[in-house]
């Protein structure tokens, strides 16, 4: 899947992750579809390197869950950065 795909595949992936963690991830609707961006971006990058790139297709179960992964990680550790910054502050 190019890279193209797994950017429309991380915005959808983006919403999946705010219903997934409505709390956890500040910033609103817009830095949940970066950051599902960003996370399908990581998940497809792992899966290449485990998988080899021929079986990564957009309906592809596989690609789904790599991207969610990923997209739920990036949340989280965004989470924790944003978090632990305001209560230091």
């Amino acid at each position: 899947m190019g890279f193209l795909g797994w950017i429309i595949l991380g915005l959808i992936v983006g919403a999946i992750v705010k219903a997934i963690m409505p709390g956890k991830v500040g910033g609103g609707w817009v830095t949940s579809l970066v950051l599902g961006v960003v996370g399908a971006l990581v998940g497809g990058w792992i899966g290449d390197l485990l998988f080899g790139g021929g079986k990564m297709e957009f309906w592809n179960l596989g690609s789904w869950i790599l991207a969610i992964v990923g997209g739920l990680a990036v949340a989280g550790i965004y989470g924790a950065i944003t978090g632990r910054n305001k209560t230091s502050a």
